[in-house]
């Protein structure tokens, strides 16, 4: 029985069908804006309102155009619920290898999204939660992500569960979530991102104490992630948080400064730049195994309140590479606890710490045991006496200069060596590219 009017009944056309496959088949294209209308065609002229409604119609391949301006985010805006999570935005259909989905900001425009009316009673806020895999996301904003739990909580900005994802040019700011968090998934890319001024302001007193810039608790099978080229700043607790996580995860050529304090430097949360490790809470048999073995590589951790890079009781050792650490209470703390018991507080055993450089710290390094771990060829181990002389620029204000156009760190003089300098071609070869005879110590290689 046919229960639709005459006059809505199309005659069956094999070559529309035809071209539908056709068109389908090849990439498409949706636009987001401000102004849009989810009851709209989704194209350039006529976008939809919300990122949500746009993932209605893709497939592999598929790019969605997100149009600059302030997009103001409601509660009825609200996903779908995930555990105690609000997903606001909630991306759950993949791309593939060969044909990512592709959520991007429209060339020279800055898409904002203001999650400040997002108040959903005794639930955590989620700003984008991507449960899919194969997705590429690129110069979104997200701002002011609310708490709205007294007690133990947090909330996220970006928020991922799937694998083979990259974010890219994203930033989170100035809101009490955390800033990009990967719970779960394999081989996902965080490029080029910051996350800044976050400050959980409504929970535990106001302290903060749960609101990093990234973090990373990957589960079992959680492997190949990477954090590469981020900013971490003025959060409120750390930086980098890579507590209770099951899997070896990387950073790359990432800074942190500031962290723990709020702008006019009052004590907040914790405050490490890299919080790198640690199994807290855990008893033996619930340890990993094996113990994650975190890599930290060409990094720079300023004027964190606490520790430049933190081992954080970690049972096991972490890879150190090439990080320059400057005016940090500790610059590097390598801290263990006994794999025995997951309890004992022992100096760090089993670190690999190679090319490192600090500078000015309210101490260099503290409770690492030397002779239980790799150190040979840090400026802590070496013949070399570390002064201002030894860098461009010591100006501060070089770490929030903007980014350059392709979304790489700004390029700048702060701790990078002068010529001349006795810690220039100082370092120990550990497989990153270098000019000169041999690797300089430090984040920065210089012109050898």
């Amino acid at each position: 029985m046919n229960d639709h009017p005459a006059a809505f009944r199309r005659p069956f056309h094999p070559a529309l069908v035809v071209l539908a496959l056709l068109t389908r088949l090849g990439a498409a294209e949706f636009f987001v804006a401000p102004e849009g209308r989810d009851t709209a065609a989704g194209t350039k002229a006529a976008p939809f309102a919300t990122v949500q409604r746009a993932q209605q119609e893709v497939a592999p391949g598929d790019t969605v155009w997100i149009r600059g301006g302030v997009y103001q985010m409601t509660a009825a805006q609200i996903a779908g619920r995930e555990g105690p999570y609000a997903c606001v935005t909630r991306l759950a259909k993949s791309g593939t290898a060969a044909k990512r989905i592709n959520y991007w900001a429209v060339p020279g425009e800055r898409p904002v999204f203001d999650y400040s009316a997002v108040k959903p009673a005794g639930q955590r806020v989620t700003a984008f939660r991507v449960n899919a895999s194969w997705l590429h996301l690129r110069g979104l904003e997200v701002t002011g992500v609310q708490v709205t739990i007294k007690t133990h909580t947090q909330s996220i900005g970006f928020d991922n569960e799937g694998s083979e994802n990259i974010y890219e040019q994203l930033t989170v700011h100035d809101g009490m979530a955390i800033g990009f968090w990967i719970g779960a998934g394999a081989n996902n890319l965080v490029l080029n991102c910051d996350a800044y001024r976050n400050h959980d302001s409504f929970s535990e007193a106001g302290r903060g104490g749960n609101t990093d810039g990234f973090g990373y608790h990957g589960h079992k099978g959680s492997t190949g992630n990477i954090f590469r080229g981020c900013r971490a700043w003025f959060n409120s607790d750390d930086g980098y948080d890579f507590i209770n996580s099951d899997e070896v995860a990387r950073i790359e050529n990432c800074w942190a400064f500031y962290n723990g304090y709020s702008t006019d430097f009052k004590s907040l949360g914790d405050g490490n730049g890299f919080k790198s490790a640690g199994e807290a809470g855990r008893s033996v048999a619930q340890l990993p195994k094996p113990i994650p073995r975190h890599v930290v590589t060409g990094s720079l951790a300023v004027r964190n309140k606490v520790n430049g890079f933190y081992a954080n009781h970690h049972p096991g050792g972490i890879e150190w590479l090439n990080n320059t650490a400057y005016q940090n209470t500790t610059n590097f703390n390598l801290r263990g606890r006994d794999p025995q018991d997951n309890q004992t507080v022992i100096l760090g055993r089993g670190h690999r710490l190679k090319n490192n450089l600090g500078f000015a710290g309210g101490a260099e390094v503290a409770e690492l045991d030397a002779a239980a771990s790799d150190v040979s060829g840090n400026y802590f181990t070496l013949p070399v006496t570390v002064t201002a002389e030894d860098f461009l620029g010591l100006d501060e204000a070089d770490l929030v200069k903007p980014r350059q156009p392709n979304g790489d760190l700004p390029d700048v003089k702060l701790m990078h060596l002068a010529p001349g300098s006795d810690l220039i071609d100082a370092g120990v070869d550990v497989g990153r590219p270098f000019k000169g005879k041999a690797p300089d110590l430090g984040a920065f290689e210089s012109g050898g």
